[in-house]
């Protein structure tokens, strides 16, 4: 049974209310005592404790507005990985259209992608190199980069529990035409994610963190 957005509840460790704005979100971070919790029905399990983490210097925030394309969206949670070389945010958005959406955020450069079917079996991402092909029912993909990396913290509503989730392999894919698309290790098997590059100014922002000297 999923619960519909909008719907309060009471957090299992603090009392404070939770209210979901996206009917799929299964995990959310209570902003007051920071107890992640995930949602079975109607019911809110804690799970973890959110440890503090760097607050991020990204303008994107919970609740900002803006569009891609002809689609409207709503933050409604982040995800911060870390790597060797820093960290970048996967903030998670719900489309107008009620589906949901990634927004990848990583030193003011921008990705909207959602999840699509590859409609083929797809390679461990560990087993691949720079430069290798990965081909789909409808396109042939060049490995471009390939980043180790683990979450270091959540905010928000997610479409899973980040339980179990470590380390895992992002594997950057692009084809002659320009078309982009990650693959993601953090389940088996690995996740297909498509879309496009965007700027700061295509997505519209409304309400959107400000900066002292903005």
């Amino acid at each position: 049974m999923t619960a519909p957005a909008g719907q309060r509840h009471a957090c299992p460790s603090c009392g404070a209310s939770i209210v979901f704005l996206w009917a799929q979100a299964v995990q959310t971070t209570c902003e007051f005592c920071k107890s992640v919790l995930v949602r079975t029905g109607l019911d809110l399990e804690k799970v973890g404790q959110q440890a503090d983490f760097p607050a991020t210097a990204s303008p994107v925030q919970i609740g900002m507005m803006g569009r891609w394309g002809q689609r409207t969206f709503t933050v409604v949670g982040r995800l911060t990985y870390e790597w060797a070389r820093g960290r970048w945010n996967e903030w998670y958005l719900r489309l107008g259209d009620g589906n949901g959406a990634w927004l990848s955020d990583a030193q003011l450069e921008y990705a909207l992608t959602t999840e699509v079917a590859p409609g083929k079996p797809l390679p461990d991402p560990m087993s691949l190199s720079v430069g290798d092909t990965v081909a789909t029912d409808r396109y042939r993909f060049v490995v471009t980069n390939i980043t180790l990396a683990e979450y270091v913290g959540t905010e928000g509503e997610l479409p899973f529990a980040t339980g179990g989730r470590a380390l895992s392999t992002f594997v950057d894919l692009i084809t002659q035409n320009g078309i982009f698309a990650t693959l993601d290790g953090s389940e088996t098997p690995p996740l297909l994610f498509m879309g496009d590059y965007v700027s700061w100014d295509d997505m519209a922002p409304q309400g959107a963190r400000e900066f002292e000297g903005w």
